[in-house]
């Protein structure tokens, strides 16, 4: 029963990452993509997480950990961007 909803929460969240590249694609804004990204970010970590859960691997969780990382630095990165112009002061 374990591998029936996992399969469906991958393909879940997998139908949810489709939508947000369709939105990082069409964005009427520059702050929509950033959200849409960030999001995409948030789905392909659930992705990971629930393939480690699948696969029995502890290797997944430390993966999805430094991805959360990177995409957090990542939106804080183009955040400061939109406001001020330049990343670097």
């Amino acid at each position: 029963m374990i591998t029936y909803a996992l399969g469906l929460a991958m393909v879940c969240f997998g139908l949810g990452l489709i939508l947000n590249l369709w939105r990082l694609a069409i964005g009427p804004t520059v702050a929509d993509r950033v959200l849409a990204l960030d999001t995409m970010v948030v789905n392909v970590i659930a992705i990971i997480v629930l393939f480690g859960i699948q696969t029995g691997q502890g290797i997944n969780f430390e993966a999805a950990m430094l991805f959360a990382l990177t995409g957090f630095v990542g939106t804080v990165a183009f955040c400061k961007y939109l406001l001020r112009g330049s990343v670097i002061e």
